[in-house]
């Protein structure tokens, strides 16, 4: 039996996977893990499928390399192939740009067996820039699954209402199976609709299932972040795009009887929040792009319930009746 699988969901990213690859092929302290290596091509448009044949004709490494196409886009359908392909009782999230450290296959694997409840658990992340980010980035590196919560493993509570980012992130098959519905609401950004957190979304499935949800420092990643990343227009639409999810998210822990009750509580401290942070930080947010995507999460956590129900819960209403229809 394959002991782990180590998923890599991409898109375009002919250019980042061999870095990746490289990086597995020199993990140490495996010589008692059989496991295996899935690259989960999400529809790319570049030559993504012909480097990776080119790795599969002359792949030597003792661990299997496999290759599967996932036409419908979204990182989330490519997790999901992941699962669904594999046999193995771990799946490790890789993304093409992350970078595991040469014991990060060995560290997983041992992780597991010191935390037979664990149903999922993530790495230490850290940003290696392309250049120096803007002054303050930690307040935002959370955005980009930057994850440091220090030298000890961290349990993450349900009281506490965090949970971590799928970068570098284990789950246990039996817990994803047990816990994930067949069809989850967030995808990943995708064209024109912009929201984040679609991990986060499976992460929640998993933690009130009884599962626990760790931070593991052993198990360390570093995220590529290139200098296009770290420019003002895509760091505000990476925290717009995560203010837009957070309704969604908000309502899935509360049972469906609670979310009219809470709902308007939620938007009304949503709003105070975001009226304070203006009327503090008004002058800043033109010259301090830190400032001004904290501006533009908390704005879009406001518009997150109404963009939500005019671009995906009315849409999905409208395919119900169809379907229902056609019946």
């Amino acid at each position: 039996m394959v002991d782990l699988t180590v998923a890599i969901p991409t898109y375009n990213g002919a250019t980042r996977l061999p870095a990746v690859l490289e990086k597995l092929r020199s993990q140490t302290g495996t010589e008692q893990i059989d496991w295996e290596i899935f690259i989960i091509d999400n529809n790319s448009n570049d030559n993504t499928a012909e480097l990776v044949k080119s790795y599969l004709q002359n792949w030597s490494y003792f661990v299997p390399l496999k290759y599967y196409f996932e036409p419908q886009q979204g990182v989330a359908f490519a997790r999901k192939r992941a699962v669904k392909e594999s046999q193995a009782p771990l799946i490790a999230f890789l993304d093409d740009d992350n970078l595991p450290a040469l014991d990060w296959v060995e560290k997983a694997c041992q992780f597991a067996l010191n935390h037979p409840q664990a149903g999922a658990y993530a790495s230490q992340v850290e940003g290696n820039y392309e250049i120096e980010p803007p002054e303050n980035f930690e307040r935002i590196s959370g955005f980009f699954g930057i994850t440091k919560r220090g030298d000890q493993p961290y349990r993450y509570e349900p009281k506490h209402k965090l949970l971590p980012p799928a970068l570098a992130l284990v789950v246990r098959k039996q817990a994803w199976c047990e816990s994930i519905p067949q069809e989850t609401f967030l995808t990943g950004p995708v064209g024109n609709i912009r929201l984040a957190s679609e991990d986060i979304e499976a992460m929640l499935y998993i933690q009130q299932k009884g599962w626990e949800i760790w931070y593991s420092p052993a198990l360390k990643t570093y995220h590529q972040i290139p200098a296009y990343r770290l420019e003002r227009d895509y760091l505000i639409n990476v925290a717009q795009n995560t203010g837009l999810a957070r309704h969604h998210i908000r309502m899935l822990r509360f049972k469906p009887w609670q979310r009219p009750l809470l709902f308007p509580l939620g938007l009304a401290n949503d709003i105070r929040k975001a009226i304070a942070y203006y009327l503090k930080h008004r002058k800043e947010l033109k010259i301090d792009v830190v400032a001004a995507c904290e501006m533009e999460f908390l704005k879009s956590s406001v518009i997150s319930p109404f963009y939500l129900w005019k671009t995906s819960y009315l849409k999905k209403f409208d395919r119900g009746l169809e379907t229902q229809a056609n019946i």
